[in-house]
């Protein structure tokens, strides 16, 4: 008998017991859809009802209290499901070309990079972009050891005995294979394959999926190998990682290679010699999409030869020599419930559309980015007019699209259907957060007022703050198992954590503590709260990048982070030149904004944040509590290893992004301007006055030529 429908307040000691039973199992039953399945059959809402209720049972009896209580755990398996596999050779992701314009000027700026002319050929390899599940398989002397999924590219989860129940994956690989050898592609499902388990599902009475890629992406990650082995996975290999010796020396080479070991690869694939060719690949491929087997949203182009691919390297999180050419956006026709500001931790507002639900591609949408009070107001970035200057209301009737975007964009505003009543949407002017005063700055570069308005408000804005610590414990700052975004807000709002080193003092707090307890808190236990404070001293040592990304400085992401550390190698340096450069007359200053890839800018936003006193207090408590690893230098074998180095004048054997690049995976420090810590200029025809300041320095000076005589080349 269920006891569901009795008041807390009512129930009996065996009541509560026998609703107690019943609650454990359909929180796990649903803890399973949700963290494990991907797919759940309830709302939030719902499911947080019936925590609350095992709660407030538990709190009446807490003799009852069961050891499998829901209350002593936080998400379901999916925190121990998997272990990690750390990535011998990043997974990046792809730069995304929406036109034939996008597609022109990247293979320019490959040949720029390359300095190639027109006349000398580039082939690139054309490909469909499988929309499914990248999955990496490494081989040892050609038996399959461990397969693992992209994670965040860095470190994957481990799922090779579900990985070994796809067919299209061999266990060994044909013929003679290197030592090691790592095979990356897309797991999916096919559509046929698709609609089949969802017939399954309905005549079964269970919830049907919603789309071939989340499906694929849940089967592959089950704790029951059998779930895996039921479902139709295939697998298209066209990419690797880690291999100690390649069997090609051009992409298409390497992946045909792939398909003699065993692995299918996708029949599309095609050699192409000039842009217009990719192009028209391109449009073919297009053309069959809707009669294609498996599910793509467009079109990869990669340059051809490995060692060209080698030479242009890798811009942050994603390669110079590939990029995905995204089919046109979906669109869909809905209405505009509402508009809501949004304070993040740099003090944006943000407006965010609330949209009546509708699908598009295969996802539910019921928000969208309006980006800016002048994209509301139907005002471009340039100042120019866009939807022909037609502003957007709450109660249109509105365009939305997704284009390589997890985000969906309003695009347009049917004024035809706009209501009689509608009046045109008023930006705030204080900050819906704290009152303070919103402003918008004026943009140095153009003249122009700023598009993003901002709250003054600063430490005293309690959305900045919630947002600063949302950031700092994000997957790419401190990650820290079981501390996201929503305790990161319920922590704030609780009074536990108002900064982020009160996250390292969090534990000391709670075991001194008689009353507050973390564990005694609704949806926490003695076991989860345990657990987070394990997870929190794992990260007391986290990477120099990661840290000086977790600060959330204003201009400062990943690529910038990494430079910083790279540049100043201790947590302790970095910090001590950013206060010293508040003075912009020091030499710390020069030496910041003379970093290749910091710009005035971000060297701004950087002692700007650290010359704030409750700033700087709050980065020397968190360096009492944390401590960053330092950078490890790069080819220290190299002649130019940990010299500053400045490329100036018009290379020729080289350009000069390729030069910076050349000497970063040497070791140096390619610096945009010259100072008395710079060791080195490589100077090219028409080099002016950085060569002239060098020579007035007394900083060696060498052409080009001399530079490769030094390489060796």
């Amino acid at each position: 008998m269920s006891f569901a429908t009795i008041a807390v307040e009512q129930l009996t000691e065996e009541q509560a017991a026998e609703e107690l039973a019943r609650l454990a199992a359909e929180i796990e039953e649903h803890n399973r859809h949700y963290h494990t399945d991907d797919m759940p059959v309830i709302t939030d809402a719902e499911y947080d009802a019936l925590k609350q209720r095992n709660l407030a049972i538990e709190a009446r009896f807490p003799a009852l209290k069961r050891a499998d209580s829901p209350s002593d755990r936080v998400g379901g398996a999916v925190l121990e499901k998997f272990e990690k596999v750390a990535h011998r050779v990043a997974m990046l992701s792809l730069d995304n070309a929406f036109s034939e314009d996008d597609v022109r000027d990247f293979v320019a700026r490959v040949r720029r990079f390359l300095k190639l002319s027109e006349n000398v050929p580039l082939p690139m390899t054309a490909e469909p972009k499988i929309d499914g599940l990248s999955l990496s398989l490494r081989y040892e002397a050609g038996q399959l050891v461990t397969a693992a999924t992209r994670g965040d590219g860095a470190v994957g989860e481990n799922v090779t005995a579900n990985a070994r129940t796809i067919r299209d994956i061999p266990q060994v690989l044909k013929g003679e294979a290197p030592d090691v050898m790592e095979v990356r592609g897309e797991v999916y499902l096919t559509k046929a394959d698709f609609a089949v388990l969802n017939d399954r599902q309905a005549a079964a009475g269970k919830q049907i999926y919603v789309n071939p890629r989340n499906t694929a992406a849940g089967s592959l990650r089950q704790l029951d190998t059998s779930i895996t082995a039921s479902r139709p996975l295939k697998f298209f290999a066209y990419a690797w990682g880690e291999c100690s010796a390649l069997p090609a020396e051009t992409q298409m080479g390497v992946v045909e290679q792939f398909r003699d070991w065993g692995f299918s690869i996708n029949p599309l694939m095609k050699r192409c010699d000039t842009v217009d060719e990719l192009i028209e690949h391109y449009r073919l491929i297009e053309a069959e999409r809707a009669g294609l087997a498996y599910d793509i949203d467009g079109v990869v182009y990669k340059v051809d030869d490995l060692a060209l691919q080698g030479r242009l390297g890798f811009i942050s999180r994603s390669p110079r020599w590939a990029i995905a050419h995204k089919f046109p956006a979906e669109t869909a026709t809905t209405v505009l419930t509402d508009i809501e500001i949004q304070v993040g931790r740099t003090g944006a507002l943000s407006p965010v559309a609330r949209l009546e639900p509708i699908t598009v591609g295969g996802v539910v949408v019921s928000n969208a980015t309006l980006h800016n009070e002048d994209y509301i107001a139907g005002i471009g970035s340039d100042g120019q007019p866009i939807r022909e200057g037609r502003d957007l209301r709450v109660g249109d009737t509105v365009t939305i699209y997704r284009a390589g975007d997890v985000i969906p964009k309003v695009l347009d505003v049917d004024l035809s259907k706009r209501p009689a009543n509608s009046e045109p949407y008023v930006f705030p002017e204080t900050c819906p957060a704290c009152g303070s005063p919103a402003t918008r700055e004026v943009n140095e570069k153009t003249g122009r007022l700023d598009s993003v308005r901002r709250c003054t408000g600063g430490l005293i804005c309690p959305a900045q703050a919630v947002e600063k610590l949302k950031h700092f414990v994000s997957r790419n700052a401190f990650d820290i198992d079981g501390f996201g975004a929503k305790q990161a807000e319920a922590f704030y709002h609780a009074g536990l954590v108002k900064n982020p080193a009160e996250i390292f003092t969090l534990a000391a707090r709670d075991e001194a503590s008689e009353l507050t307890k973390l564990k005694n808190r609704e949806g926490w236990g003695e076991q989860s709260a345990a657990n987070l404070f394990a997870a929190i001293e794992d990260r007391r040592s986290v990477d120099l990048q990661r840290f000086i990304f977790a600060l959330g400085i204003r201009h400062v992401g990943e690529g910038n982070a990494k430079i910083l550390a790279r540049t100043y190698q201790s947590a302790a340096a970095f910090v001590e030149a950013m206060k010293a450069g508040h003075d912009l007359e020091s030499e710390a200053w020069e030496d910041l904004v003379g970093i290749d890839g910091i710009g005035p800018t971000v060297a701004h936003a950087l002692v700007e944040f650290f010359g704030e006193p409750h700033n700087a207090a709050i980065v020397d408590e968190l360096l009492t509590h944390v401590h960053p690893k330092d950078a490890e230098p790069v080819a220290s074998d190299s002649v130019f290893a940990g010299k500053t180095i400045v490329f100036t004048g018009s290379l020729e054997r080289m350009s000069r992004d390729e030069a910076k690049a050349m000497a970063e995976r040497l070791g140096a420090k390619a610096a945009g301007s010259v100072s008395k810590k710079t060791d080195l200029v490589v100077a090219g025809p028409g080099a002016g006055s950085k060569r002239k300041k060098a020579i007035e320095l007394d900083i060696e000076v060498i052409d080009e030529d001399e530079w490769f005589a030094r390489l060796g080349e």
